[in-house]
């Protein structure tokens, strides 16, 4: 790729692609946290001990098994929208709906009907991402993808940390029910941007059959070059940041003692802006720097950044300690994050790219959905700051793997460039 063909920001701006991406991606991060952060904030408000609140943590295993219904979205065309605007559409409206009635749940006297509408909500989500990681596939050129991951990352990480404080302020202020009810709103909302997203240009072709839709996609994935390591790093490449958040927001209100309005404002609103800055400086990093330098550096800067919490959990209850931990830990993971998603969409094809960033993706979020019930155990027993040494020691095996993959990493950026 030379300096020619690399897109500026401002011509980026301008692609009526990209803002669908970062608009879809907004739609794509709403309901995340309500599987997880918020969820976790409104266990640890209504008393649930750190035990329960990890087991619920395990709702959101539909994300790592959505590869398993992924070949039926991309084999099957629903009736309106085409190939990956129709499905979309559809799972953002059973979304608004799920979202609302997990609002008039008690997690203290509706405690197994929350869970089984959690496991629904995260079965929405998970399938929405399907098709809207599909979309970003299909539609961005291989000239574009680390701005689009940049967007992307930016749409989905914005959306899920400012859903997840205002949520939690508003639940605050005026319960949690009014708050679930106004993000279903938004989340109905979101609909308007996948009625105006521009279909991809060059769409892949539907698999003939329901076995091809699933054998197919697979079997490209393996043969490629390197892509047995691929698979481990990335399973390992986060699993040290995600075993450090697995467990925040009881961290933040059990362990610490921060209140709601401190862990909105002060934690998760300026997560919100951090993140914003990380993934559009990450974006533009990995343009210049490529895959492997671009997931080095960012990785060791994820690692670093969990002994911030460490610090917290030593230093005791302070505001301004709690926003540069998060400030600090969001913007550097935001930048990995950048770069991370533009690696997976590299391995993906337009034919399969639903089951393939499906299988992708639940690889990389699997250290995200189990974890909660390891720490969960974990901090009983040793306590918080030595958690999060640990949480920095666990990332140092996905780093070691990474240098050992150099090689493949820097041919597949070849092969990308070759693409442009």
């Amino acid at each position: 790729m030379t300096e020619a063909t690399k897109p500026t920001l401002r011509q980026a701006l301008a692609d009526k692609r990209m803002v669908a991406v970062l608009f879809l991606s907004f739609a794509s991060g709403l309901p995340f946290n309500l599987t997880n952060f918020t969820l976790q904030a409104w266990l640890a408000s209504a008393g649930l001990s750190i035990k329960t609140i990890g087991i619920f943590s395990l709702v959101a295993l539909p994300y790592n098994v959505k590869f398993l219904w992924a070949p039926i979205l991309d084999r099957y065309l629903p009736p309106i929208l085409g190939r990956r605007r129709g499905w979309i559409v559809i799972f953002q409206a059973c979304l608004a709906v799920c979202i609302g009635v997990m609002g008039f749940c008690s997690p203290t006297k509706d405690l197994h009907v929350l869970g089984a509408v959690t496991v629904l909500l995260a079965f929405l989500s998970a399938s929405q991402d399907i098709v809207i990681d599909a979309y970003r596939v299909d539609t961005i050129p291989a000239s574009e993808r680390g701005l689009a991951a940049a967007a992307a990352a930016f749409g989905y990480r914005t959306a899920a940390m400012l859903a997840g404080a205002v949520l939690v302020y508003m639940a605050a202020n005026l319960g949690w029910q009014a708050a679930f009810l106004i993000v279903a709103c938004l989340m109905a909302a979101t609909m308007l941007t996948t009625l105006r997203a521009p279909e991809p240009e060059t769409p892949g072709h539907a698999p003939r059959t329901l076995a091809d839709a699933v054998w197919h996609p697979l079997l490209a994935l393996v043969q490629q070059k390197g892509m047995w390591g691929f698979l481990i790093l990335i399973l390992l490449y986060k699993i040290g940041d995600a075993l450090a958040l697995s467990l925040y927001s009881t961290f933040m209100i059990q362990g610490v003692g921060f209140s709601l309005h401190e862990l909105s404002i002060a934690g998760k609103l300026n997560m919100t802006i951090s993140t914003m800055v990380g993934v559009a400086f990450g974006g533009w990093i990995y343009l210049r720097w490529g895959v492997f330098r671009s997931l080095l550096v960012f990785g060791i800067g994820q690692a670093l950044t969990n002994l911030l919490y460490m610090w917290l959990a030593l230093a005791g209850k302070k505001v301004w300690l709690l926003a540069l931990a998060t400030s600090v830990d969001t913007m550097i993971g935001g930048m990995g994050q950048a770069a991370f998603v533009a690696f997976l969409v590299s391995l993906c094809s337009a034919d399969f790219s639903a089951t393939q960033y499906a299988v992708l993706s639940a690889l990389a979020t699997l250290p995200r959905n189990v974890t909660g019930w390891i720490a969960g155990q974990l901090v009983p027993e040793i306590g918080w700051a030595n958690f999060f040494v640990v949480t920095c020691l666990v990332a140092v095996p996905g780093l070691i793997l990474l240098v050992f993959l150099r090689k493949p990493l820097n041919e597949l950026g070849a092969r990308e460039s070759a693409k442009a």
